[in-house]
Formats: structure tokens, C-alpha cells, sequence
């Protein structure tokens, strides 16, 4: 039967899929949305906010149109924050104190999950029983909050990973901190303790069966999407370069992201070094921006990446940008030929998506969910490893090819619509009816 609804669902979908294999009990009502770490409100780009952040929103904004809502439960980490605030129609964010509201890396936070699981539990209290009918967890650190709100209430808890420890260690960058062990043990606990976990891509779904023994049976594959209406080619290239201040005729090969060791911004400039090298007669006409903040490991050294621009004689090239709001880097997108992901491991690579759906090709590195999010050779290039000498004979193709990033750009852009939130949604729906459907967790009264 499972091989038949698997060929079935190539030929339907894997929304239509999961509906095949998992008939039955309506969708919930209201979830509970766990992320501890890092607030769906702050800015994507620095310090912990990146593509998760973006993910959560749009996510919990497609839920709630399909008429699941969402509470999304996160730390404090400024005083005066409002205990709620109204994300979206059907969203709420509430603030939850837990340890100091400023200075404590996400390293620090296990200590603070108690006192997080109390807050969770406080606002539980307030509601009639029932109130939440699922909790879906992102990262390990909301894992283990959601596991104990899971079982005290009587819900299933479906989890999303993110990105995993042993997966991290086994890519390190050069000089970067492996994942502490204490990580690698829980999230081997969340992962045996969750009714389903949401995987990005295939291979993320095979790395939870290799390295933390999930049940096949349990993990469910759901591509992450983009905000089309936000990320599109709209006026185009050129007068997202005017709007940007940026040279109309200029190869631009854009870094935008968090600015750590994992994310690999320096392969870029030292693939710019090699590439001046071997054609300096283009460095009159090339704008290396890299838009985003110090983040992770990468706050050890914040000014790094600007030594490193200088010792290899490239600052005259080179601009760096704090990070921007969705609506700017859309037009950061738009203005570049092209962007360029030289990631040690992405877990999707949301950024390359949004790129692809402004009409911007993509070079990346041929890692994690990268070879989803990118159609090598089509809608831009994957190169294996992190060679700077590979990168900047690619980038050389966007110079000596004329045409290249605009045919490159246009198939992008179409391969960027069949990523888009609604379905991911659909999808994400479809995983929590299933884990309804199995859950078979008492409900446990206030008192124990």
C-alpha cells in the first residue's frame, strides 16, 4: 500500500499524498508555536534571526488563512515588550520572560528553558482545556519545551529541526565551533519524543533517520516557500540598481545573510581576489555588496570580514550593509546579477529561493537543501566544495557570457513558483491532521 501511495503522489503531489495516507480527523483549531530563541519579530540578518524567523512568519500566516491559528510562543529579550502582540489576522506573538532580557547567547539559553516552559504554562492555564490542539516546535531548544507542554496537555507535538548538530559538526568551516554535545543529546531526545518531525528536503529527512534514528514513519517532507507577492522580478534589474545607488553596467555578485563562518562570506571575497587576478580590467566595473550582520560564532570577530577585504586588497570593491527589511532586500535581489551561497550547510537555503523569485540566478554551494532550492546549470550554478578558484570561474561565465544572467534570471524566476507558502501550508496542515490522527496521549488533568 505505501508504494502504491508513494507513485500516486508523484503523480498528484505530496500534499495529495499525505491526504492518501493519512485520511481521517479534522485539521486543529489552534497551535501552539514554539520558537525560543529567536523572535519572529526581529529583523532577519544578524544576530540569531535569519531564514527560520522568515520561515515561522510566512508559515504561521498561511496557516491562519486556512483557518488554523496560530500563538507563537518566544522569549523576551527587551523589557517593556507587550506580553501579545498581533502578528497577522489569526497570529499572535507572546512574550515570554525567561532569564535576562539582553547578553545571553543562544549557547546559554538551556538554562533559561524552565523558567520558558513556566511561562508557556502560565498562559495554558488561563484557557479552557483544550485550548490548543497541537505544538509544533522549531529548533531543539523549543523541542524540549514543546515536549513537556506536548505531553502536559495531552497533544501531539510535531518539530521541526532546522538545522542538527551532528549535521553542522560533520561541515565544519575552517577555524568555526563544532555543536556542543549537550545539543547533539537533545535533539536526539526531541526527535524520539515527537508524534512527526517536518523535514525540508529528502536528504534532511534521510540525515534524521542516519543520525538520530527517526522513525521513516514519522518524518514528513515539506519544502519551505516564498512570499511571491514580496520576492518578484517587478520594475527589474535596472531600476532596483538606480533605487540602491549601484552602477547600472556593474557585475554585482551579492552576499546577503548572517555573517558567520557556517554562511562562508569569505570564500566570495576570496573568490573576487582570484577573479581581479586573473581579469583586473574588471575591477573598475565590479560591486561586491554583502548585506547582513555578525551572527554565531561570527561575533567572536565582527570586523573580520573587513580585514579580510583589506588584506586582499579588494575594499575598494567590496560594501558592506547592515541588514534590511523583506521589502529592501528584494530589491538588493533584483539589483544583482547574481547571489552567491558558498554555504558549509543550509538546511533549505530560503534566501536562494527568494533570489530565484526576484530574478536573480544563484551560485551555491552544493550542499544540504541547496540542490532542491537551486536548479543547477538552469536557475544558476552548484559547485562542489569551497574552492574560491571554482567560484570565481563561475562568476567569470557571468562576464564572458553576455546573456547569461538574464536567461539565467528569467528561468529563476519561473523555477521560484513552485515554491510558494500556500503549499508549503497545505502541506504543514496535512502533517498536523496526521499526527492528530495517531496521537494517543491521555489528557492529564492540572494537578498531575
Amino acid at each position: 500500500m505505501s508504494q502504491y501511495v508513494t507513485r500516486l503522489g508523484e503523480r498528484l503531489g505530496s500534499s495529495a499524498a499525505a491526504r492518501l495516507r493519512f485520511p481521517g480527523p479534522r485539521r486543529p483549531r489552534r497551535v501552539a508555536m514554539l520558537s525560543v530563541h529567536t523572535s519572529p519579530l526581529h529583523q532577519p540578518g544578524t544576530g540569531d534571526a535569519g531564514g527560520m524567523n522568515v520561515y515561522i512568519v510566512e508559515l504561521a500566516k498561511r496557516l491562519a488563512a486556512i483557518n488554523v491559528e496560530v500563538e507563537i510562543f518566544t522569549r523576551a529579550t527587551t523589557g517593556g515588550l507587550p506580553p501579545k502582540v498581533e502578528l497577522a489576522p489569526g497570529v499572535l506573538v507572546r512574550h515570554v520572560d525567561a532569564g535576562p532580557y539582553e547578553g545571553l547567547s543562544k549557547e546559554e539559553l538551556p538554562a533559561q528553558l524552565c523558567a520558558f516552559t513556566h511561562g508557556v504554562m502560565q498562559t495554558w492555564a488561563g484557557h479552557h482545556p483544550g485550548y490548543y490542539d497541537l505544538v509544533h516546535s522549531h529548533y531543539w531548544l523549543s523541542g524540549h519545551v514543546g515536549w513537556l507542554a506536548a505531553e502536559r496537555w495531552g497533544v501531539p507535538l510535531v518539530h521541526a529541526m532546522h538545522t542538527m548538530a551532528k549535521v553542522k559538526n560533520a561541515a565544519l568551516a575552517a577555524g568555526d565551533t563544532p555543536e556542543p554535545a549537550a545539543r547533539v543529546i537533545g535533539e536526539t531526545q526531541v526527535v524520539r519524543a515527537a508524534d512527526r518531525l517536518i523535514a525540508n528536503t529528502d536528504e534532511e529527512s534521510d540525515e534524521l533517520v542516519l543520525h538520530y534514528d527517526a522513525d521513516p514513519a514519522k518524518v514528513a517532507v515539506v519544502h519551505p516557500g516564498v512570499n511571491l507577492d514580496r520576492f518578484r522580478p517587478a520594475d527589474g534589474r535596472q531600476a532596483a540598481r538606480q533605487r540602491l545607488g549601484l552602477p547600472q553596467d556593474a557585475l554585482i555578485p551579492l552576499f546577503a545573510g548572517r555573517i558567520q563562518p557556517l554562511k562562508a562570506p569569505d570564500v566570495l571575497l576570496r573568490a573576487v581576489a582570484v577573479l581581479l587576478q586573473r581579469r583586473p580590467e574588471l575591477r573598475a566595473n565590479l560591486v561586491v555588496p554583502v548585506v547582513g550582520g555578525p551572527s554565531g560564532s561570527g561575533l567572536a570577530k565582527p570586523e573580520g570580514l573587513q580585514k579580510l577585504a583589506c588584506r586582499l586588497g579588494i575594499a575598494d570593491v567590496v560594501s558592506f550593509r547592515p541588514p534590511v527589511g523583506q521589502n529592501q532586500l528584494a530589491d538588493w535581489f533584483r539589483a544583482a546579477s547574481v547571489l552567491v551561497m558558498p554555504s558549509y550547510n543550509e538546511s533549505f537555503g530560503l534566501v536562494a529561493i527568494e533570489a530565484q523569485a526576484s530574478g536573480t540566478p544563484v551560485v551555491a554551494a552544493a550542499v544540504g537543501g541547496l540542490p532542491v532550492a537551486v536548479r543547477d546549470e538552469v536557475s544558476g550554478f552548484l559547485v562542489a566544495g569551497h574552492d574560491p578558484a571554482a567560484y570565481a570561474q563561475v562568476l567569470e561565465r557571468f562576464v564572458d557570457e553576455e546573456h547569461l544572467v538574464d536567461r539565467m534570471g528569467e528561468a529563476a524566476a519561473r523555477h521560484a513558483q513552485s515554491f510558494g507558502w500556500d503549499t508549503a501550508a497545505l502541506g504543514t496542515a496535512d502533517v498536523y491532521t496526521a499526527a492528530m490522527q495517531e496521537a494517543h496521549r491521555p489528557l492529564r488533568s492540572v494537578h498531575g
